[in-house]
């Protein structure tokens, strides 16, 4: 089982930023597409952003426009979320994931990370 690993939680002032790492464990994760979602108590788990490792393709969530920015490092098989302007309601566990396709259903992504928790304080 490929497991993600996530990194980069933790507790926010609303306002703030924060930046989430995740890293894939091996180099044939350049061909899958990169997602991150979250799931707040008591709701499904969200689609929040994702980027093809090879090209600049790009899609977010439209709460979060503007304000997160998904990135990747190629050579270090990492992929990034940038969060600012946090707001309270962005509070929830925050998941990396890849599929072969660019998709906002999370059934479409085979492989997870554990999460990793964000907190947002207004």
């Amino acid at each position: 089982q490929v497991q993600l690993s996530e990194s980069g939680g933790g507790l926010a002032q609303a306002g703030g930023s924060l930046m989430l790492s995740c890293v894939a464990p091996e180099t044939s994760f350049s061909t899958y597409i990169m997602g991150w979602f979250r799931q707040a108590p008591g709701k499904e788990r969200e689609f929040v952003a994702a980027r093809a490792w090879s090209s600049v393709e790009t899609a977010y969530q439209e709460s979060v426009k503007g304000r997160f920015t998904i990135s990747r490092d190629n050579a270090k098989n990492t992929v990034y979320l940038q969060m600012n302007r946090l707001k309270a309601e962005d509070t929830a566990v925050y998941y990396c994931a890849a599929g072969p396709n660019l998709s906002r259903d999370p059934l479409r992504y085979p492989y997870w990370g554990q999460g990793t928790q964000v907190t947002v304080s207004s």
